[in-house]
């Protein structure tokens, strides 16, 4: 984890990271989650050859589902049909956020390793590379979970 006694200063610059990638979602109520962002938000629901190769056992399972806001941000829904519910205190209420994914041009990803590395920023997995590029999954300061990934190359 980082601290303030432990930062260098090493960086990504501005514009490295070009936009949301993604943002991914725990549910534990698949069938009223994918009712609540297709039919109340009118957000696409991803199907056919629109899904991800990675994803498309876990959305044929159902246990993903994919969306698409206006401005091409995928939303991304994995079902934990344990999740306890939150609290009503909105104050108090644990996140149901899975992870944030930034991309990053596939040249800058070893220099997003770099970085991460340089300010000794806790990796929760990777990097890892699959059909659809690379990505490194790390913690920010109060425990979320923060991706960089880049397409294949």
């Amino acid at each position: 984890m980082q601290t303030a006694e432990n930062i260098v200063n090493i960086a990504l610059a501005p514009g490295h990271l070009r936009r949301v990638h993604h943002i991914a979602l725990n549910v534990r109520n698949m069938k009223a989650s994918r009712h609540f962002y297709g039919a109340i938000l009118g957000l696409h629901e991803l199907t056919g050859e629109e899904v991800p190769a990675t994803l498309l056992e876990l959305v044929a399972a159902g246990k993903v589902a994919n969306f698409v806001t206006p401005d091409g941000t995928v939303l991304d829904l994995f079902w934990q049909p344990e999740l306890e519910p939150p609290n009503p205190d909105p104050e108090k209420a644990f996140t149901r956020a899975n992870h944030l994914a930034f991309d990053i041009d596939p040249q800058l990803f070893d220099r997003a390793l770099e970085v991460l590395n340089s300010n000794q920023i806790a990796i929760d997995s990777g990097p890892v590379t699959r059909a659809t590029g690379r990505g490194i999954y790390f913690y920010d300061p109060d425990g979320f979970i923060i991706e960089i990934r880049c397409d294949a190359v």
